[in-house]
């Protein structure tokens, strides 16, 4: 002998559905929870699958004074009908956009936007670059100025820090420039 297995939510969705259609008659939640029963969906889980109902807009629920009720039409179940196939349209949309964001992704190296940052970011970092080479300049002379007595002590720690005779301002790459021209040329600043 087999144990009598319960119904799934589903057909237990479909139960209670039934009652709607049949009656055609607006229930308040203690009578739904008698005609369940009766239908095969116990008492305990009545309340949770017309909740699920009113979730999935399949049962409207209103409440007047303290009561609450709840009713569904038959002309409403096509809207069931409507609503898989806008899930369905909805799958198919998402399912094209994240393709369309994979292709997106291998294009990504000719991104106007990315190309506009990368020269943005070549300006800053010449600029920041050029700007420290000041500072140390600046130092150096003040340092020379200050301390004419420890000249060769100070050149011998400017060679160990890597600041040589030929420490200079950077220039810019001829490929940078290019970038940069380029950009220029396009209108961008």
């Amino acid at each position: 002998m087999s144990k009598k297995r319960g119904l799934s939510l589903e057909e237990k969705r479909e139960k209670i559905l039934q009652i709607f259609y049949e009656s055609q008659d607006f229930f308040l939640l203690k009578e739904l929870e008698k005609l369940g029963p009766k239908k095969g969906v116990i008492t305990q889980s009545v309340k949770d699958v017309v909740q699920s109902l009113v979730d999935d807009d399949l049962v409207s629920k209103d409440k007047i004074g303290t009561s609450v009720y709840f009713w569904s039409l038959p002309s409403c179940a096509g809207n069931q009908d409507e609503r898989e196939t806008a899930l369905a349209e909805l799958k198919a949309i998402e399912l094209k956009h994240n393709e369309l964001k994979e292709e997106m992704v291998q294009y990504a190296d000719n991104d106007p936007a990315a190309f506009e940052a990368m020269k943005k970011a070549i300006e800053v970092a010449h600029g920041a670059a050029n700007r420290w080479t000041d500072n140390i300049f600046t130092l150096r002379q003040w340092c020379s100025n200050n301390f004419p007595e420890a000249k060769e002590q100070l050149e011998h720690m400017y060679k160990e820090i890597g600041i040589t005779d030929d420490f200079d301002y950077v220039e810019l790459s001829p490929a940078a420039i290019q970038i940069c021209a380029v950009g220029d040329e396009e209108g961008n600043p």
